[in-house]
């Protein structure tokens, strides 16, 4: 039985579309898809634009899992860019400076692109700041503005100190702060929507309420559900920390990662203009942070506390508040209207994993928090591979990733403890 969106705010104001349905009869296709969040979607999206046809096959609702739970911001941010330095250089060499850094950026070009394009509805805006935590942090920040002004971005990039900051977000809290322009926020299921309507429209068939029971390998590939079939030339596992198939391939090379956020009653216009006057997206530098942004009805989006055990949090309003009336004390007793929990997929090293299983079945998954621009990246490359340009997708499947020798119980506890030590090397800074 299909599940429905959780009560979060995303799917309270999600745009109304045509349902898909569920499948009830064998189809041959170019390309299947398994999994309809971002990833999935968005490789849909690119395929159809190539002319291939495709399936995509989605356990409950398009979107369901992290893609409409995460913070809705767009960004630049890499957790794992000094991994990928390293070990796309020997396939790029001196390149791969270049390659990385154009990483950062190009989720941002496809959506803004795509949501131009198609006439998506999904409150897309402009503006983040990564700020300081504490003083200690200040020059991590002003390096990458340095290296964002050295490759032209100096018109978009802006370094703000001390009480400036209040100028940008009305908080003490931070010591400073990097200014983004070229940084997005957005409502998340509604972009996920749009984006699979709009695959819809160039003719994907898209199916909700489908689970694949069985993968069965030949020349072609049939996946198995409880009402039909979908025989495909290549298949793309896209469920990243939701899908449970070819576990013995992949086991132990990606961990859930529990995400909370909740979402206030809609602010006067003064007071929202008073804790974030520039309606920009902001998250601080600490390991586990502190995310947040407003939404389009004026409603403060908070996340916080990213739980690394992959359990979720209980009482996660109560458990939020603190981190909300600590950083706008103006808040303090504002009504909370939704809470709700997502998983995010995790890599040890913070890599994206794309890859092959077989030579005509291929997976992408693991976006460690970065999920909104990644996926769109990663369905970039997809498309690409899938349709005989495997030059991108060939410098992240050369990439080497630990897999754990455990359960995704005993990797979560291994998980959260490396958490806990940064964190508290992080206070001695």
């Amino acid at each position: 039985m299909a599940e429905t969106y959780c009560d979060s705010y995303y799917a309270a104001t999600r745009s109304p579309i045509a349902p898909f349905p569920r499948l009830d009869k064998r189809i041959e296709v170019d390309v299947a898809i398994i999994g309809g969040g971002f990833t999935g979607v968005a490789t849909a999206v690119e395929l159809a634009e190539r002319g291939v046809s495709v399936a995509l096959l989605e356990a409950n609702v398009i979107g369901w899992g992290a893609s409409s739970r995460n913070g809705g911001q767009i960004t630049g941010s890499l957790s794992g860019d000094k991994a990928m330095l390293k070990q796309f250089a020997r396939k790029l060499g001196p390149k791969a400076e270049d390659f990385v850094w154009d990483l950062r950026w190009r989720g941002q070009r496809i959506i803004r692109n795509r949501v131009e394009k198609y006439g998506i509805q999904c409150d897309l805006k402009f503006g983040h700041m990564q700020a300081a935590w504490q003083p200690s942090h200040i020059p991590e920040l002003e390096a990458i503005y340095k290296m964002a002004v050295a490759r032209g971005m100096g018109g978009e990039v802006e370094m703000v100190y001390g009480k400036a900051v209040r100028d940008v977000i009305g908080t003490d809290l931070y010591a400073a702060g990097l200014i983004n322009r070229r940084n997005m926020h957005v409502h998340s299921l509604n972009l996920c929507l749009g984006e699979a309507d709009t695959a819809r429209r160039l003719g994907v068939q898209i199916f909700e309420d489908t689970k694949v029971l069985d993968i069965r390998h030949g020349k072609r590939v049939e996946l198995v559900t409880a009402g039909g079939s979908v025989v495909a030339d290549k298949v793309l596992l896209a469920g990243n920390a939701s899908h449970h198939l070819e576990r013995f391939k992949l086991a132990g090379m990606l961990f859930p990662a529990s995400l909370g956020i909740v979402t206030t009653e809609p602010l006067a216009e003064d007071l929202a203009r008073a804790i974030n006057p520039q309606d920009i997206a902001v998250y601080d530098t600490r390991f586990v942070l502190d995310y947040y942004r407003l939404t389009a009805d004026r409603r403060l989006l908070f996340g916080s506390g990213t739980n690394y055990t992959g359990r979720e949090t209980p009482n996660l309003a109560d458990q939020l508040r603190p981190a909300i009336e600590k950083t706008f004390p103006q808040l303090k007793g504002v009504r909370i209207d939704f809470a709700w929990q997502g998983q995010d997929g995790i890599t040890i090293n913070r890599i994206p994993q794309l890859g092959r299983i077989r030579d005509n079945v291929f997976y992408a998954q693991g976006y460690s928090g970065h999920g909104v621009a990644t996926s769109h990246i990663v369905g970039e490359i997809m498309g690409q591979a899938l349709t005989g340009n495997p030059r991108d997708f060939d410098i992240f499947a050369s990439a080497w990733h630990w897999r754990l020798p455990v359960g995704r119980t005993l990797g979560n506890t291994a998980l959260a403890i490396g958490m806990w030590y940064f964190q508290q090397m992080e206070k001695r800074r």
